[in-house]
């Protein structure tokens, strides 16, 4: 049996992992929202889109290392919003995000 020679780093595939995920998270998104008849926002269409392309040519969607893990293909906000987009196509409502629920 013939084993490959390891061709790169342990960072390296984790960084080629995180991009795979963070756009197969994109293209999940999208789809269950075309299938469930949930229309995006123009806003929303065009991130998508924006992201995507990003991590397609660049390897990762934000350029300053401090707003995201620099192993990471998606920063701390796009992470947040790329959730939910994904919520909205479910068709979750928005959810809390500090807080405590209301006494009524």
């Amino acid at each position: 049996m013939k084993r490959k020679p390891p061709s790169d780093s342990p960072f390296e595939a984790q960084r080629k992992a995180a991009q795979r995920a963070a756009l197969n998270a994109l293209r999940r998104a999208r789809r269950s929202a075309e299938k469930a008849g949930v229309s995006l926002s123009e806003w929303e269409g065009e991130f998508l889109d924006s992201v995507s392309d990003r991590v397609k040519t660049h390897g990762r969607a934000f350029a300053d290392p401090e707003k995201g893990v620099p192993g990471q293909a998606l920063s701390a906000m796009q992470g947040r919003k790329l959730k939910e987009i994904a919520a909205k196509a479910k068709g979750e409502g928005p959810k809390r995000r500090w807080g405590r629920k209301r006494q009524e």
